[in-house]
């Protein structure tokens, strides 16, 4: 059994993918993600098998879509009348301290890594340890002794 022409799967589904489009989407977007839906159909039809169930096949790419359209639309800027007086994400001043960068800067490999993705990224240990290649325990200890290091640096610049 072959599968039928693609325009008999428009005029058959597509009423169901719209109702799912709109509940999704909403009203307003439903025609367009149809639309994307039904392109997208369109080019992975031919390698759809023949005993396939249709409707459950592009209702899951009608969903798919839709997720897709609602996630596209909230990653969108939104216009504003007037630009904020300060850019940034926080009121706090970023203080810069380039002497502790340079300490950081100077760490062996494992120290800098455990201590720039714990305490500056807020990774666990455990991922530490697996970002670097090592245990938990291990990254544990190199981000320990790299604090020690950091101390005894800039307590001794700042003397």
């Amino acid at each position: 059994m072959s599968l039928p022409p693609f325009e008999s799967v428009v005029v058959e589904h597509g009423p169901v993918v719209l109702r799912i489009c709109r509940a999704v989407v909403g009203p307003h977007d439903a025609d367009d993600v149809w639309s994307e839906t039904f392109i997208a159909a369109l080019a992975a039809y031919p390698r759809l098998a023949p005993d396939s169930n249709v409707r459950g096949w592009l209702a899951t790419i009608a969903h798919r879509k839709g997720i897709d359209w609602i996630r596209a639309r909230d990653r969108a800027p939104l216009p504003v009348d007037r630009l904020p007086e300060v850019p940034g994400r926080s009121a706090e001043p970023v203080i810069r301290d380039d002497s502790l960068w340079s300490a950081v800067a100077a760490l062996p490999t494992k120290q800098r890594g455990a201590v720039l993705y714990h305490y500056v990224a807020g990774l666990p240990y455990a991922e530490v340890g697996r970002l670097l290649d090592s245990s938990e325990a291990a990254a544990r200890r190199a981000a320990s002794d790299g604090v020690r290091a950091l101390r005894s640096t800039v307590t001794r610049e700042r003397s």
